[in-house]
């Protein structure tokens, strides 16, 4: 019985062609004698979420319609190592593996494939662990520069762009629910930008005292 395959080929951008994956791998499929169940092209970045030809080929494992799926390169079927591991972990549990133009084989239910899997995902690991080392580390340089990390209590989009208004109401004597319905935000919202401007108006008050002592 034949092997049933469905090719998948992705370019980066909309000026490359999928034409030359596509002919290397339709030669693959006839030389291996693999049965051509259908052919999926797409223009997504690598690091793209929304795959829509990628998601077909899932759902054809799915209903086990496919034995494997066909890939010039590993790198245009996952957009991460991450993403390589979990989709071959999806696609072993309906026996279906990824077989790459060079001849290489992801199929976890072998002990090649399992092997390849695991040094996939020491190398996922190592990448999450760079990223957050590199994360903290551009944290606490901005910290050095006096930046501020985060947003303080109430400081967001909504409030921030209404805060000189909401400030004005509250001089005008209304009330937080008054105020609320007419900027169009919740009343802990309003507290919470009238609380944060009392406290930043009381350090500078705060420091002219200790001063005049």
């Amino acid at each position: 019985m034949k092997k049933r395959v469905a090719i998948y080929t992705r370019v980066s951008t909309k000026d490359q062609s999928c034409e030359r994956q596509l002919n290397e791998l339709r030669e693959l499929a006839r030389r291996m004698n693999y049965e051509v169940v259908g052919e999926y092209s797409e223009t997504a970045s690598g690091a793209k979420n929304d795959r829509q030809a990628r998601n077909q080929v899932m759902k054809l494992a799915q209903k086990k319609a496919i034995d494997a799926v066909l890939v010039s390169e590993l790198s245009r079927w996952g957009r991460s190592t991450a993403d390589l591991i979990s989709t071959l972990e999806t696609l072993e549990s309906r026996n279906v593996s990824v077989i790459a133009q060079s001849g290489m084989q992801m199929d976890l239910a072998t002990a090649s494939g399992k092997l390849m899997a695991t040094i996939l995902s020491g190398v996922a690991q190592f990448e999450r662990e760079l990223l957050i080392e590199r994360t903290l580390s551009g944290m606490a340089a901005a910290r050095a520069r006096g930046k501020v990390i985060g947003r303080e209590k109430g400081d967001n989009f909504k409030t921030g762009k209404h805060e000189e208004r909401i400030l004005r109401l509250k001089e005008e004597g209304k009330s937080l629910g008054q105020i609320a319905t007419e900027v169009g935000i919740s009343k802990s919202s309003v507290k919470n930008v009238i609380d944060r401007h009392k406290t930043q108006t009381a350090k500078p008050e705060a420091a002219r005292e200790l001063v005049a002592a």
